[in-house]
C-alpha cells in the first residue's frame, strides 16, 4: 500500500513539474489559433480594462474630462449628488424606466426565440424551412434607423397636408378604439407623444428585430439532441408536446440557463440609439422612454449654458451603479443555476 502510495506520489509531482513544459509544448502546437486571439485580446485590454481607470474621474472634482485626472478628490458627493440630490429624481425615473423595459423585455422577448426554434425544428420541408428561417434572422440587419422611420411613420396621427388618415399602427388603434386618453377622451395626434404607448411599441418592434435571429443558438441546440431519444420516446407513446417537455428541453436545459444567465446580466443595459431615434423630439414620452443611457446622452448634449449637471461625474457614477447591480445580478443568478442544476457559467 505504502509503495502505491509513494508512486501515486511521484506522479503527481513529475506532472507538477513538467507543466510549463506541456503548456509551452500546447502552445507551439496550436500557436495558429493564439494568433487568432490576439484581436480580441487587444480590444479587451483597449475598450474594456484601460477604460477602469476612468472611474476615479467619478470621484473627483472638475468641470471638464480633461482636468478630471489632476484634479481633487471629491469623495462620495457626486453618489449623493446622483442618488438623494439634485439629480436623484431624474436619475431613479431613469433608472426605473431601465429597469421596467429590461425585465418587459426579458418576459416577453425571451421566450420568443425558444418558440420560434421549436417551430422551424418542427418544420421538415428544408426548402420551406430555410426560407421562413432567412426571413426571421433578416429585420436584425435592418438599421435601427431605418425601422424606427418605419415605426414612426405608422405611428403618426392625421395629416392634412399630406392628406392621410394617419399611419398603419394609428388606424389599427382608432379600428380597436385604442386611442382613448386616460380621461377617456380620443387623441388625434401620434401614438409616440402619449407615454403609456411606448413601452409596448418598443417590446414588439424589440422582439419583431431580435427573435429571429437569437433562435439560432436554440436551433442549434435542438439539432445536437440525439434522434434516439425521441425515437424512445415515441416507442413510448409519448405525445409532441410530451417530447418537447421530457426530451427537447432536457437536452436543451444548459443552453437555456446559460443564455439566460448572460440576458440577465445585461438586464440594465439599454442602448440609447432607438429611443432617441423614436422619440427625440417627443417631450411628453420621456416620462416612459427615459433610461439611463438617454439620460446622460441628452444631459451631454445641452448647450454650456444650460448644462449645470457635470456630466463626466454623474456619467460615470451611473455606468458605476449599472455595473455593480448587473454584476450582483449575474453572480446571483450564476450561484442559483449551480445549486439547482449542473449547469453554471463558472
Amino acid at each position: 500500500m505504502q509503495k502505491v502510495v509513494q508512486a501515486d506520489q511521484n506522479v503527481v509531482d513529475e506532472v507538477e513539474r513538467t507543466k510549463w513544459k506541456r503548456t509551452l509544448q500546447t502552445l507551439v502546437k496550436d500557436w495558429r489559433l493564439y494568433v487568432l486571439l490576439i484581436p480580441m485580446l487587444v480590444f479587451l485590454i483597449c475598450f474594456k480594462y484601460l477604460p477602469i481607470g476612468g472611474i476615479l474621474t467619478g470621484f473627483k472634482w472638475g468641470d471638464d474630462v480633461d482636468s478630471l485626472y489632476n484634479s481633487q478628490w471629491a469623495g462620495a458627493y457626486w453618489l449623493q449628488y446622483v442618488f438623494t440630490g439634485p439629480a436623484a429624481q431624474s436619475f431613479w425615473q431613469a433608472f426605473r424606466n431601465t429597469f421596467v423595459n429590461s425585465m418587459y423585455g426579458l418576459i416577453f422577448g425571451f421566450p420568443i426565440p425558444i418558440i420560434l426554434a421549436l417551430l422551424f425544428s418542427e418544420i421538415k420541408n428544408q426548402h420551406y424551412r430555410s426560407f421562413l428561417q432567412v426571413a426571421c434572422y433578416l429585420p436584425h440587419f435592418v438599421s435601427a434607423v431605418v425601422v424606427t422611420t418605419i415605426i414612426r411613420m405608422w405611428c403618426v396621427g392625421p395629416n392634412e397636408t399630406l392628406k392621410t388618415g394617419g399611419g398603419l399602427l394609428y388606424q389599427m388603434f382608432v379600428g380597436l378604439g385604442w386611442n382613448k386618453l386616460d380621461n377617456g377622451a380620443a387623441f388625434t395626434t401620434d401614438i409616440l407623444l402619449h407615454p403609456k404607448f411606448f413601452r409596448p411599441i418598443y417590446q414588439v418592434s424589440g422582439i419583431w428585430e431580435g427573435a429571429g435571429y437569437g433562435s439560432i443558438v436554440y436551433f442549434a441546440a435542438i439539432l445536437a439532441i440525439s434522434p434516439t431519444s425521441y425515437e424512445a420516446a415515441r416507442i413510448d407513446g409519448a405525445s409532441k408536446l410530451q417530447q418537447i417537455r421530457y426530451v427537447t428541453f432536457p437536452g436543451m436545459a444548459p443552453t437555456l440557463t446559460i443564455m439566460l444567465i448572460t440576458r440577465i446580466g445585461h438586464i440594465l443595459n439599454i442602448g440609447y440609439e432607438k429611443i432617441i431615434l423614436l422619440v427625440e423630439d417627443k417631450k411628453a414620452s420621456w416620462v416612459t422612454a427615459d433610461v439611463i443611457s438617454t439620460y446622460v446622452y441628452r444631459m451631454s448634449g445641452r448647450s454650456n449654458a444650460e448644462n449645470i449637471t457635470p456630466i463626466a461625474q454623474v456619467g460615470i457614477v451611473m455606468d458605476l451603479f449599472n455595473a455593480i447591480i448587473a454584476m450582483v445580478l449575474v453572480l446571483g443568478a450564476n450561484a442559483i443555476s449551480r445549486r439547482v442544476s449542473s449547469t453554471s457559467l463558472f
